[in-house]
């Protein structure tokens, strides 16, 4: 796969996310009279600037373990994460200082070696945070790099790369609309166009199933001209994907993007992650501003991670 395009995917994602971490939990209200503007250090989780979180760690432990294995395998990224949970290793600074419930409980669950890793994610409705659509990008650009397409036996295993710790189909059907979206962004569609057909697709593999109901606003053409106030960035995983939708349908470059998903509040990391990604996939990593790259934590180690991925398939 093209290194260029997994660089504007992780540094879009990861840059997203450090941009959230000091101010995650802030209502937008706050946020409103202190909005970001930049890179901050310290804030809610007490990190230097440039900090990544959980979001980011699990995407590269992912594609970390695709890379070595030269494909997808379950128990080995599962692996991974348990490595990041217990020891802290693929973090910004050796430190794990962020982990939703629903992942915790997860990876505990890998731990004992009861259940397979793709049973380990909670199916229950009450486990439908945002933790495993804010790491699913590795699944798709491997699928895409190696199949060509998303389709229905992809998104099986979108599903189950979501199971790790998250298996309720809720949270399976989001990762899937959401790389649904990123395929249309790696043919070369605009956002617009992106968003507008991966729908399309999205109805067509999911739209006999009642949990589809839960993406309904997706499917209105009226979904961009929302007002903001009627958009959630809390950690539920519908609000997260509609967060990031409208703010990248609001938006044409990464800087506004980043800055106007950030500012929404509540889950700010992982909107910002979520969003980052598409973003730097559509925009490009030269449209994010360089003092904010320059800031980002072991970014030499970002781009090894990238130009390992891209040459292992």
């Amino acid at each position: 796969m093209d290194v260029k395009i997994v660089r504007d995917m992780l540094l879009g994602l990861a840059t997203g996310d450090a941009l959230g971490v000091p101010v995650e939990f802030e209502s937008r209200r706050l946020l409103q009279s202190d909005p970001v503007t930049g890179m901050r250090g310290y804030g809610s989780w007490d990190q230097p600037a440039g900090t990544w979180s959980d979001d980011t760690s699990l995407t590269i432990a992912a594609m970390e373990s695709i890379s070595r294995r030269g494909k997808i395998d379950w128990q080995d990224i599962a692996e991974n994460f348990l490595s990041w949970y217990e020891r802290g290793e693929f973090t910004a600074t050796g430190e794990r200082f962020d982990v939703g419930n629903t992942t915790r409980a997860a990876i505990v669950r890998f731990s004992r070696r009861l259940l397979p890793p793709t049973k380990c994610g909670s199916t229950e409705i009450n486990s439908n945070g945002n933790g495993s659509l804010m790491r699913i990008l590795p699944a798709t650009l491997y699928l895409y790099g190696t199949r060509g397409r998303i389709g229905g036996d992809e998104l099986k295993i979108i599903h189950d790369f979501s199971a790790l710790t998250h298996g309720h189909i809720i949270s399976c059907m989001a990762c899937g609309i959401y790389s649904l979206i990123a395929a249309q962004i790696l043919d070369g569609k605009n956002i617009f166009d992106a968003f507008k057909l991966g729908m399309s697709d999205a109805q067509k593999f999911y739209g006999t199933d009642d949990a589809f109901k839960n993406f309904s606003r997706l499917c209105d053409e009226t979904f961009a001209a929302l007002d903001e106030d009627e958009i959630s960035a809390a950690g539920y995983v519908v609000s997260t994907l509609e967060a990031a939708l409208w703010c990248l349908l609001n938006t044409d470059d990464y800087k506004s993007l980043a800055l106007k998903v950030v500012n929404l509040g509540e889950d700010t990391d992982t909107a910002g992650a979520v969003a980052g990604g598409l973003a730097g996939m559509i925009y490009g990593v030269d449209s994010i501003p360089t003092e904010w790259l320059d800031t980002l934590k072991r970014r030499d180690y970002l781009e090894k991670i990238c130009a390992d991925f891209a040459n292992a398939f």
